[in-house]
């Protein structure tokens, strides 16, 4: 696989996610809400963050493959948090990226090998996204989990044992949430 350490210039709250997820996340909370994929150069950094730089040109056409992605992936996950299933039109345009590659598997010297073909270069970080959406939803669609609090928009792939994870970041998010309860209370 690939280097997943995150590019110091990756300005995102969450990084490290598993890749599908990792490319939600280039859209986080603020006023406007903050989107590393406005721009080519942001692009670039996320492909080095994701480990994908040395196999990916951050390049326009390579970008609006990547937003198509996007946009699938968070049609299909808007359809687990509501309703713990993906939709007929979220799962079509899920496809609508994945009919832009394929997975060849051949047995060489080493052993068995898996190759990835794309229609074109500018697919193929597109359609790793949306390939490991699939492997994620194969290992728990419950595990795809927005994060808890009321003003976060990232999502996050609950590895814990109880899967009762409930918050992107508990040094984040999760203490937000704890100080306004601590707040509250004193309130009261």
């Amino acid at each position: 696989m690939t280097d997943r350490t995150a590019d110091p210039r990756d300005p995102r709250p969450l990084t490290g996610e598993p890749l599908a997820l990792d490319l939600l996340n280039t859209r986080w909370a603020g006023s406007p809400v903050h989107d590393l994929l406005d721009r080519p150069d942001g692009f670039g950094v996320w492909l080095s963050s994701a480990g994908l730089a040395d196999r990916c040109q951050a390049d326009d056409a390579g970008l609006v493959a990547l937003r198509q992605a996007r946009e699938a992936l968070a049609a299909a996950v808007r359809d687990l948090d509501a309703r713990g299933e993906v939709t007929a039109p979220a799962a079509a345009g899920l496809n609508e990226v994945l009919r832009h590659g394929r997975l060849r598997r051949e047995l060489g010297p080493a052993g068995p090998a898996a190759h990835v073909e794309v229609d074109g270069p500018q697919w193929l970080a597109a359609w790793l996204a949306v390939d490991d959406f699939l492997d994620l939803l194969a290992r728990g669609a419950l595990r795809i989990k927005k994060c808890a609090h009321e003003a976060c928009i990232l999502h996050f792939f609950d590895t814990s044992q109880n899967g009762r994870r409930r918050w992107c970041s508990m040094a984040v998010c999760g203490n937000r949430a704890k100080a306004a309860r601590h707040y509250e209370k004193a309130r009261a």
